[in-house]
């Protein structure tokens, strides 16, 4: 194995790829229910942008499968506000918001998803003291 021959340093996530089974459903979904703006769509594909990072949604490899999903944290402000909001259109909630940490300065709350292929997603807050 040869040394690398200058630092690396990831720094930046650009694209965020989620596995779904339904092209149409799942641009239903994170458009309207999420309000996610969707930038184009191609065969077996849709683009999605989410505060400055791609969201891929695509099918699985006919191949290959796969049946394992990343979480998506999505930042919000008031996070009790935003959970009512998705839940009145439609989102599968799992999981109230509740506070996971104490930390300094704020307290950190999660409230916990799942989209119509199941893969989970997360409301995230850090709410000042």
């Amino acid at each position: 194995m040869s040394q690398p021959t200058s630092a690396l340093s990831l720094t930046q996530i650009g694209q965020i790829a989620l596995t779904v089974n339904e092209i149409p459903r799942a641009v239903a979904f994170y458009r309207d229910t999420l309000g996610m703006p969707l930038l184009f769509e191609m065969p077996n594909m849709a683009f999605f942008m989410c505060g400055g990072i791609r969201l891929l949604l695509g099918l699985p490899d006919k191949d290959k499968p796969e049946t394992f999903s990343s979480i998506l944290y999505y930042k919000v402000d008031d996070i009790q506000s935003a959970f009512q909001t998705l839940r009145s259109r439609g989102a599968n909630g799992i999981n109230e918001p509740h506070m996971i940490a104490r930390m300094p300065d704020h307290d950190l709350w999660l409230a916990e998803f799942r989209d119509p292929d199941n893969n989970a997603f997360a409301l995230m807050s850090e709410v000042k003291r």
